[in-house]
């Protein structure tokens, strides 16, 4: 959406540096519910927004409450989890594009309050359909010699403080209200 409509970046990677060039979300929050809100909220009949936006915001505002967007959707679905299930999660294992983006993964482990993990190969779809076709021809005896490919590329742990991350939640919240 930056890059394609809003054509604020040219590249999906260009995200990163314009987002780390301000300190905050210049008090703005984007829900990107461009057909609606899926889980844990359930409402299609929602829109995307962004809320708080003043004279100051820029781009670079924009681009980072874009990031923090992920990051708070993502505790919402694993808060919700947690909450059906009663099991807490000790660490998040992340792949994907999107995890190519450090200042995201470190505001992932910020917002989540727990360490983030991210993989040598950060496409294991693809990776684990390759370890399948492995595991049918033989290549790998069993699922324990597969499990033991895996390795750990960066690890995020969160340093933002508890009154930072409460005032942030709490304007989720709001934005999504």
């Amino acid at each position: 959406w930056l890059r394609d409509q809003l054509q604020i970046i040219e590249n999906a990677s260009d995200v990163e540096a314009l987002a780390a060039s301000v300190s905050d979300n210049g008090g703005i929050y984007f829900v990107p519910a461009f057909s609606g809100l899926f889980a844990p909220y359930w409402r299609n009949d929602a829109r995307g927004v962004v809320v708080g936006l003043t004279r100051a915001v820029t781009k670079a505002h924009l681009a980072r409450a874009a990031l923090e967007a992920i990051c708070f959707q993502t505790r919402d679905v694993l808060d919700a989890m947690s909450a059906d299930s009663g099991v807490g999660l000790p660490e998040m294992r992340v792949d994907g594009g999107i995890t190519a983006n450090s200042l995201c993964m470190q505001m992932q482990a910020d917002i989540m309050g727990i360490d983030v993990v991210r993989p040598q190969i950060i496409e294991t779809t693809a990776l684990g359909a390759a370890y399948l076709a492995g595991l049918a021809t033989g290549v790998w005896k069993n699922a324990g010699e597969i499990s033991g490919q895996w390795a750990v590329a960066n690890r995020y742990l969160p340093a933002m403080d508890e009154s930072r991350k409460s005032d942030l939640l709490a304007g989720w919240a709001q934005a999504l209200a």
